[in-house]
Order: C-alpha cells, then structure tokens, then sequence
C-alpha cells in the first residue's frame, strides 16, 4: 500500500491493518521528512486516544493528516504505533 499526498509518496508498506476502512501503516514505513509535529488529539472510545502528525510536502502543509494510537485500548492493540491517513491523503496498492 502507499499513502500519497501532493504527488508524493509519504508512507509505502506491504504490511498494513485495515481497521474500519483506515489502512495503518507501521512507523518504520512513513518517510520522516515529510511529517511533522501536530498537537491535535482526539479519544476514540474502543481505540483510545489519537495522536497526530502533519504532512509538510513542497511548502505546503496538510495539518493534522495523520494519526496514530500509541497506546491502544486493548480491543485496539493491533493498530498499537501504526498511522493511518485523511485529509485528501491517497491511500492504494
């Protein structure tokens, strides 16, 4: 799977766990250059709370485009430090 935004491919993994619709890509996929800091949080109330990063590609920024649980609830444990996408993110094989 891949996760493109702006022509770019921020996040490739054959090893993804689709989770109400969501692919969740491992850490180790994401290409560190285009993420970047976001202090938006959200809970979830089977997953747990939600951490997020922003996209930062050629200048432009896409605030909040990606989550993750790093601690799940235990219902969630599969999803535990993996990312999925929103925001106009594309997300394929």
């Amino acid at each position: 799977m891949k996760a493109t935004w702006n022509g770019v491919v921020v996040a490739e993994s054959d090893d993804t766990v689709l989770v109400e619709g969501n692919h969740y890509f491992p850490e180790s996929a994401l290409k560190s250059q285009y993420f970047t800091f976001s202090n938006h949080r959200t809970t979830c109330p089977w997953k747990g709370q939600a951490t997020y990063r922003s996209l930062l590609v050629d200048g432009e920024l896409n605030a909040d485009a990606a989550w993750t649980y790093a601690d799940p609830l235990p219902e969630a444990e599969q999803i535990r430090g993996r990312f999925a996408f929103w925001k106009g993110v594309k997300v394929e094989a």
